[in-house]
C-alpha cells in the first residue's frame, strides 16, 4: 500500500498479480500520492494473509494484503487493472464448469465494479493487456468502445467490444464514460491524465 498524502481524496484500487507491468507499477505509485489518493493493492490470495509477486522484469516486488473477495468496488474512487500477464493469471478459475460463465474472483469483483461504474459511481481503467480481464467477461465489454495494443485486438472484438482507431493503429487513450482504456505503457501519461480528470469531476461520489 502506498501512503495517502494530506489532501485525503480517496483510493485507488490496483488489481494485480505476478508478471505486471512494472513501468505502470512505480508510475502508479507516484502519481496518484502526487495527486492525493491512496494507491490500494488487490488481489486474490487463495487463503493466504499476504502474498508477493514479481513484476515482468524482475526488478519490481508489491506484497498484498487485501483480498479482492474482501473489498467492494465502491470502497475505492477509481479501479485500475495493471497492464502486462497479471490479469491473465487473476482471471484463472480452480473449477470451470460447463457453460458457466467465469467465476474467478477477480472476475466476479470486476463484475460489481462494471455495475457501479454504469451507475456513476465509480471509473475504472485498463491499460495494454489488462483488458484480458474484461474479456473473460464478455458482457462486460460487449459495445463499449476501447482502445488497447494492436496484438489484443482480436481478443476484444471477439468479446463485442468496439476498438477505436486513429489513423493506422488503435487510439492511445480512450475514454468511454468512466472507463478508461489506454493502448501501452508507452502512453501512460496521457492515459493517467485522462483518469484523473474523469475520477475528479464531483458527480463520481463513492458509496457504501
Amino acid at each position: 500500500m502506498v501512503s495517502i498524502d494530506s489532501n485525503n481524496k480517496g483510493k485507488i484500487g490496483v488489481l494485480i498479480e505476478a508478471h505486471f507491468d512494472e513501468t505502470e507499477f512505480r508510475r502508479f505509485n507516484e502519481f496518484f500520492p502526487e495527486h492525493g489518493y491512496e494507491v490500494e493493492y488487490i488481489s486474490h490470495l487463495w487463503n493466504q494473509e499476504q502474498l508477493t509477486f514479481q513484476g515482468n522484469d524482475l526488478t519490481e516486488e508489491v506484497t498484498v494484503t487485501v483480498e479482492v473477495n474482501n473489498v467492494k468496488p465502491t470502497d475505492y474512487k477509481g479501479i485500475i487493472l495493471i497492464g502486462a500477464y497479471a490479469m491473465d493469471r487473476l482471471r484463472y478459475e480452480a473449477n470451470p464448469k460447463p457453460g458457466q460463465p467465469n467465476r474467478s474472483p477477480a472476475v466476479e469483483f470486476l463484475r460489481q465494479a462494471v455495475k457501479a461504474m454504469d451507475a456513476k459511481q465509480l471509473t475504472i481503467g485498463t491499460i495494454c493487456h489488462s483488458i484480458w480481464l474484461f474479456c473473460a467477461a464478455p458482457e462486460l465489454l460487449k459495445n463499449r468502445e476501447v482502445t488497447c495494443a494492436h496484438n489484443l485486438i482480436c481478443d476484444v472484438q471477439n468479446a463485442g467490444g468496439i476498438v477505436m482507431f486513429d489513423g493506422d493503429g488503435t487510439k492511445i487513450v480512450h475514454a468511454d464514460g468512466n472507463f478508461i482504456t489506454g493502448k501501452h505503457p508507452d502512453t501512460l501519461d496521457e492515459f493517467l491524465g485522462v483518469f484523473l480528470e474523469v475520477i475528479n469531476q464531483p458527480q463520481l461520489q463513492p458509496v457504501g
